[in-house]
């Protein structure tokens, strides 16, 4: 069986030959930086080449999760509204503010019926790996979210084109050698929270419900052209984020203010039968059963204490096989900074607690960081590899 048949038959609930095994690496720095420092970290297609060829030297089955160089805008992602266009009722004017090691981007945005201002800042932590936030939010109530309804541009008409060739290139490069995905916009609480202050989203379902609805109807429509673009590409599988409604919002909350919207998007992104993969990083226990009603194919990461809270056997017995779970250890406490002994106990557990039954994926429990030695990677997929055959 190829990785690709692999992956695709895991996806589906079927039984694969083994439990694939695969690395979080993100296409530009980190981890990536650390083991190609010469390339240029705005070569988007060379970095995603490094991605294929990292995961191919350390004999895993190959997913590349493209990001950097697709999502332009970067507000589909990072958060925002879209300042790369101007229009007559849309006109964006951009000062660059430099802080330090960060460079603010504030725009104005100058419509018919008022003004909005957003800052997006680009902070190189390190020498090419660079980390991108919306740190000022354009919409702080009604009248704001109107003048973005109203006038926010529409997808760029080169937008499709451009995606679907990056998107092609890539599945020819990977071939029979394992998967292509792409973060494709976040689902619509997490859109939400990168136009407007989160600290205001976790209760304004209660304390204004119907602004809420308006907010999260117009964060789930704007993502739609994006999402569908993407699938028309071709890519194998959907990386939705789904962290900022975490478990410890609770599932009564969850459930009931925020599942119908993020369902409702899910459904969109897989109409086709490509799958969705529902990221949560952290607090994830409470809404086990909760992303069985979701209806999405995969969940992913189940971070172990003290990253999350998952107790992956436990999970994987109250899901009930609803959905595959894409699972693994401690990329920061264990692979980055543990020891050999650490590494192969951690991935002998995970294999242990996720693998019976199928439906499982083993991979660090998020991006690989920069540090983590190479011998510790080695570790986890040779131990996971020993582990992995059914």
């Amino acid at each position: 069986m190829t990785s690709r048949e692999r992956f695709l038959k895991v996806f589906k609930g079927e039984m694969p030959d083994r439990v694939p095994v695969t690395l979080f690496i993100a296409d530009q720095g980190h981890f990536l930086n650390q083991l190609y420092p010469e390339v240029d970290p705005w070569d988007f297609d060379t970095l995603h080449m490094k991605v294929l060829e990292a995961q191919k030297k350390f004999g895993l089955d190959v997913f590349v999760r493209l990001l950097y160089g697709i999502n332009d805008p970067l507000n589909i992602i990072y958060g925002g509204l879209d300042v790369s266009q101007s229009t007559d009722t849309w006109q964006v004017s951009m000062e660059k503010v430099e802080n330090g090691n960060t460079m603010i981007e504030r725009a104005t945005i100058r419509t018919p019926d008022g003004t909005l201002t957003q800052d997006f800042s680009i902070n190189e932590n390190r020498k090419g790996t660079f980390m991108y936030a919306c740190t000022r939010h354009p919409i702080n109530g009604p009248k704001d979210l109107e003048i973005a309804r109203k006038y926010e541009p529409k997808m760029p008409a080169t937008w499709p084109a451009m995606v679907r060739a990056r998107v092609q290139r890539m599945k020819k490069a990977v071939g029979d050698d394992g998967i292509v995905g792409t973060w494709s916009p976040h689902g619509p609480f997490n859109n939400c929270s990168l136009i407007t202050e989160h600290t205001q989203l976790y209760s304004m379902f209660l304390t204004e419900p119907e602004y809420y609805h308006e907010l999260i109807t117009f964060a789930y429509e704007r993502s739609l052209p994006y999402a569908q673009a993407l699938d028309d590409a071709g890519v194998d599988v959907h990386c939705v984020g789904g962290n900022v409604p975490g478990g410890f919002l609770g599932k009564p909350s969850y459930d009931q203010y925020i599942l119908p919207y993020e369902k409702k998007y899910i459904d969109f992104v897989q109409k086709n039968g490509t799958p969705a993969m529902y990221h949560n990083c952290g607090q994830i226990m409470n809404l086990v059963e909760s992303y069985k009603d979701l209806g999405v194919k995969i969940v992913e990461p189940f971070s172990p204490a003290p990253l999350g809270d998952a107790n992956l056997a436990e999970a994987k017995r109250r899901s009930g096989g609803a959905y595959t779970m894409l699972a693994g250890i401690d990329q920061v406490n264990v692979l980055q900074n543990g020891s050999v002994d650490d590494v192969i106990k951690a991935t002998e557990a995970v294999m242990l607690a996720g693998k019976p039954g199928g439906r499982f994926i083993m991979q660090p429990a998020d991006f690989l960081e920069y540090g983590t030695p190479e011998k510790n990677v080695e570790a986890y997929v040779k131990t996971a590899m020993r582990l992995a055959a059914y």
